[in-house]
């Protein structure tokens, strides 16, 4: 662990925020209500930018206040950011789940489509869990 514990925002809009946690992963943050695809897609590479910049390969989504993906940003996701993230490297993702079953259904649809990526995922109900998780990954 490290001595400096408080994440660092490295981005924000109105999709969410982009953490540096000192131990040495990203963390993705969703606020509530709609989104712009174009925002989205802006959110989702400055946190392929991060991962990259950082040479690190783990992430905690934190997605519990989230709405439901759209059918938009499911396709993007999978078709786009997934490879280009992941490219060739194992990538693994902690996600805490939704509290919104709408949501919820929605990520199980985009995780289970990313599963024949090399991104490895994770649902959690809570934080604690999902740190867990990730701290026990090698770097």
């Amino acid at each position: 662990m490290s001595e400096q514990t408080t994440p660092r925002l490295y981005f924000e809009n109105p999709v969410g925020r982009l953490l540096e946690h000192p131990d040495g992963y990203a963390i993705v943050a969703y606020n509530p209500g709609k989104r712009k695809l174009s925002d989205m897609q802006a959110f989702l590479t400055h946190a392929s930018q991060l991962l990259r910049s950082r040479g690190w390969r783990k992430m905690l989504g934190d997605q519990h206040l989230m709405s439901p993906f759209t059918n938009e940003e499911r396709t993007w996701i999978q078709n786009y950011w997934v490879s280009r993230t992941a490219q060739g490297d194992e990538i693994y993702g902690a996600v805490i789940l939704p509290q919104d079953v709408f949501a919820r259904l929605s990520v199980n649809l985009v995780m289970n489509e990313a599963q024949e990526s090399a991104l490895t995922y994770r649902l959690f109900d809570n934080e604690t869990e999902a740190k867990a998780w990730l701290m026990q990954l090698p770097l």
